[in-house]
């Protein structure tokens, strides 16, 4: 699985690149065989902050979230927490089959 971190104008620091990457840990370690590639993008809109993912899963399909929140590290939560709900869906109709 590859992790890619970009921002376009805000500087990630080592402290917020190891906090995505403990989270997407996380998620590998629960949807492991159905994660390809993540590509997070971290946001600052005036006074919100905006994280987004891309998940791409194996058979070529996609997820993507996003969360909105006055604190960057929320904001990442959330979207882990949206992401996991996400691949909990797709790991159901995977399994249905």
């Amino acid at each position: 699985m590859s992790l890619a971190i970009s921002s376009p104008h805000l500087a990630v620091t080592p402290a917020i690149e190891n906090y995505v990457k403990e989270k997407v840990a996380r998620l590998e370690r629960h949807f492991g065989r159905y994660i390809v590639d993540v590509h997070v993008f971290l946001r600052v809109d005036h006074l919100s902050q905006k994280a987004e993912a891309r998940l791409g899963l194996r058979h070529g399909d996609h997820i993507f979230a996003e969360c909105i929140d006055t604190d960057l590290y929320a904001a990442i939560d959330g979207l882990t927490d949206k992401v996991n709900r996400q691949l909990g869906k797709v790991k159901e109709q995977r399994s249905a089959h």
